[in-house]
């Protein structure tokens, strides 16, 4: 009887051994598995806030390729009626020296 109960205490004391020691595993489990949320929230902060700045670069693109155009318009028109005044310039040049030999010769 004496050794049923040394074999019974034996038992009972390497069942709460390995008792503690799932604990402990578990334990560490859930300290990984709260520094892995952690991350995972900072991680999905981070992304909230890259994607708003996306957000603002886009915005800032675009406004900045309307504006672009709007140069490239403004250049294109600037050109063109200055290229008008030049021939205008050339054609009234010509009628001012032939009026001028015109009148010169009389």
């Amino acid at each position: 009887m004496a050794s049923q109960g040394a074999s019974l205490t034996g038992y009972n004391t390497e069942l709460v051994r390995l008792i503690e020691d799932l604990k402990g595993r578990k334990s560490g489990i859930d300290h990984e598995l709260h520094e892995l949320e952690q991350e995972k929230a900072k991680i999905q902060n981070d992304l909230q806030i890259l994607q708003q700045r996306l957000h603002r670069i886009e915005e800032s693109v675009k406004q900045k390729r309307q504006a672009g155009s709007e140069y490239d318009k403004t250049i294109q028109e600037t050109e063109s009626a200055y290229m008008r005044i030049l021939e205008s310039s050339q054609t009234l040049l010509k009628v001012l020296k032939r009026q001028s030999t015109s009148l010169g010769t009389k």
